[in-house]
């Protein structure tokens, strides 16, 4: 059947149908699951913010009590003329069972009156003193028997008279911690003699060299154990074979659950087993370093190029042969640059292991902010941030010149 040509009308038709500008599609307005999936997202930040318990308007109700802290820790001590000082100590019931009153321990004429004497966890308190140091600061210490540190301080500073007032309150957490005698301590400081450097100087610049070699210590153990585990922890590397792959996912296990436990809780465990100090630490991190820097060596080696292991396999060569001469010169310097940058994440991490008896700065720092010294907590803290700031750039150079 022949094909009857189209007519010039009819291509002119076809040619202007063909040009007609297609209508715009409609935008798709927001679906059913996505105003679903807003919804339950809503709800659950809803419910973070109340398991949270979340309450910014504490942060200016109680800006008093951390405005003196701040101003400490932006003071650090640094230097000192020596310290002289004058302690008042009040012994006093909490919660009150007893009509006998404070004992008030004083010397060389000073004197602390409490604006009640009959004393309960939670009661508002004024505190007044005579007979003190004239313009000197001090501060009010409460110190319970079975407490670790001191419980609150108050600052104050005495008149041209030696006298002077706090208003307080007592300690709900005498409470919990059984009542019984509590320690009211007045205590006044002042410099005196010539300038030299502190004491949390010193023992600041002792525990922060402390913190760097017990931090390379962790470091090396760490990484010297984790180079053969990576091995085994890589997929391109361990035959598939059955006992290669029960190899290979017992690994990953291994290090899948080392690396959930917090080196906090590894220090807490082997300060016990140990005693406390830096050996105790050195351990931890250990531990901590072998878990996730073993995963990181891991991914590194699985990374390499496949082609001269399937050339030495092709020739003979049997896994140790693979290993050697087609691994390790792939992997020296990742594996490099990867310990270098764990070296400066453990010195952060030993001042947080410090806290439970790991060694280093952080137990300096621990002390210190038991005893509510944020002035020689400063020193620990700015020096632990002028290390890290410069391992950082240290470390950032060296892992550029390695890769």
């Amino acid at each position: 059947m022949a094909i009857e040509p189209l007519t010039p009308e009819q291509v002119v038709k076809k040619t202007v149908k063909s040009d007609e500008p297609t209508k715009p599609t409609p935008e798709p307005t927001l679906s059913a699951k996505r105003l679903i999936g807003l919804a339950l997202l809503l709800a659950l930040m809803t419910w973070a913010y109340r398991a949270a318990q979340v309450e910014p308007q504490l942060l200016w109700e109680n800006r008093d009590k951390a405005v003196p802290i701040i101003t400490d820790l932006l003071t650090p001590s640094l230097l000192t003329r020596g310290e002289e000082t004058q302690q008042v100590v009040v012994r006093v019931e909490a919660p009150c069972e007893t009509s006998t009153g404070p004992v008030v321990e004083a010397g060389s004429g000073a004197q602390i009156t409490l604006s009640s004497n009959c004393l309960n966890p939670g009661d508002s308190l004024t505190v007044s003193g005579s007979g003190l140091r004239p313009d000197t600061g001090g501060r009010l210490y409460w110190q319970h028997p079975n407490a670790q540190g001191r419980l609150r301080d108050e600052r104050f500073r005495t008149d041209a008279n030696g006298n002077f007032t706090v208003d307080t309150d007592i300690p709900q957490l005498l409470e919990d911690l059984g009542g019984g005698e509590t320690e009211l301590q007045t205590i006044l400081s002042w410099e005196s003699g010539r300038l030299r450097a502190s004491d949390a100087l010193t023992e600041t610049f002792h525990a922060i060299i402390e913190t760097i070699f017990l931090a390379l210590m962790a470091t090396t153990l760490g990484s010297l154990i984790a180079i053969p585990i990576s091995f085994l922890a890589a997929r391109n590397i361990m035959p598939r074979t059955p006992l290669g792959n029960a190899v290979y996912g017992l690994t990953r296990t291994a290090l899948n659950i080392t690396r959930s436990v917090e080196p906090l809780i590894l220090a807490t465990i082997f300060a016990i087993w140990v005693s406390f100090g830096p050996f105790a630490g050195v351990l931890a991190l250990s531990v901590s370093t072998i878990a996730n820097i073993g995963k990181l060596f891991s991914e590194a080696a699985e990374s390499i190029d496949d082609g001269p292991l399937e050339a030495i396999r092709s020739t003979g060569g049997n896994e140790l042969e693979v290993v050697w001469f087609g691994v390790v010169p792939q992997i020296i310097p990742p594996y490099l640059s990867f310990m270098i940058y764990y070296w400066d994440i453990n010195v952060r991490m030993s001042t947080i292991i410090g806290f439970v008896g790991g060694g280093g700065i952080g137990l300096a720092l621990s002390h210190w902010i038991n005893q509510t010294q944020w002035n020689n907590a400063a020193t620990a803290v700015w020096a632990i941030v002028i290390v890290v700031f410069a391992m950082d750039y240290i470390s950032a150079i060296v892992r550029e010149r390695l890769i």
